[in-house]
């Protein structure tokens, strides 16, 4: 009777149903939970791109430790670096799950600086020939427009609680006073960089600072220097990982999940802070970073 009635109506709310149940089944198909897979496995977990974040990383590496079905983790690593802190916490993760689990590492096209911080806490390191990696060190930079301001006739006012409060200002020259202050930070920070994968990979705190110098190498010049074990790429490193973890016959993997938005959340808005935030996140990434190139 309503169907006859409201034709124009019916076929709304029909139409509507219909829309709303293939969005729900295609959100639930894209989120689907990839752990399904049954057996033992190796879990990979992916860094790409800049390090400016941990949290997703170490939720990654600490769900694959407590899952007894990944008897090995792989950590496929292509990123240049990244922050500091974000680095530090994931090589701490990783340092406690080696412990429990065997953890590999399979670099890509690029392992450097912070990739390279994260990967020496693992159990072995893999890389392909060409792999650029190394770049171990600490670098700070940032643009001085102090002659710009002075052409354009713009003067800055700064009040201050300290004499170092401003420090690292762009709109004046620096002091010897705080060049000397950040070049101490810069040098901690690198101590620690050094101690860490030094520790990481068994090799005597003399020999890294030798090879910490913030060169770059390649994949095959960083195994004959001792930062890398062996050549090759992600599926050696899965057979490696697999068979060390006591895995027979075929090796199954599984990728940690991406906690991204689905579908579902992506047509509603559900999630468009979380990319503004991420994005806003990329761009004030500045400070203190393990990355050979402070624009990158």
């Amino acid at each position: 009777m309503f169907a006859r009635r409201h034709p124009f109506l019916f076929f709304i709310l029909i139409f509507s149903a219909i829309c709303a149940g293939s969005v729900i089944a295609l959100s639930l198909i894209f989120s689907s939970d990839r752990d399904v897979v049954h057996g033992d496995k190796v879990g990979i977990i992916e860094v790409t791109g800049m390090i400016s974040t941990s949290r997703e990383i170490v939720a990654d590496i600490k769900r694959f430790r407590e899952n007894e079905s990944i008897k090995a983790i792989v950590l496929r690593v292509d990123s240049p670096g990244g922050g500091v802190g974000p680095s530090q916490e994931i090589f701490r993760e990783l340092r406690k799950t080696v412990v429990e689990k065997k953890v590999y590492t399979s670099m890509g096209s690029v392992a450097a600086s912070g990739g390279y911080y994260i990967a020496a806490a693992t159990d072995g390191i893999i890389a392909n020939p060409g792999t650029i990696t190394g770049s171990i060190g600490v670098i700070m930079g940032y643009t001085n427009i102090k002659e710009i301001m002075d052409k354009i006739g713009l003067v800055p006012v700064v009040v201050k609680s300290g004499k170092f409060k401003d420090i690292g200002s762009p709109v004046r020259e620096m002091s010897d006073a705080e060049r000397n202050l950040l070049q101490e930070l810069v040098d901690r920070i690198h101590s620690q960089f050094v101690n860490d994968v030094a520790e990481g990979r068994n090799i005597e705190i003399d020999k890294m600072k030798t090879l910490a110098d913030g060169r770059v190498y390649t994949g095959d010049m960083a195994m004959e220097a001792g930062l890398v074990d062996r050549l090759g790429n992600l599926e050696d490193a899965v057979e490696w990982a697999g068979r060390e973890a006591g895995i027979e016959g075929k090796i199954q993997t599984i990728y940690s999940r991406k906690e991204k938005f689905t579908i579902l959340e992506y047509l509603l808005g559900a999630s468009l802070s979380e990319l503004f935030e991420e994005s806003m996140r990329s761009k004030i990434s500045g400070g203190f970073i393990y990355s050979p190139d402070p624009a990158s």
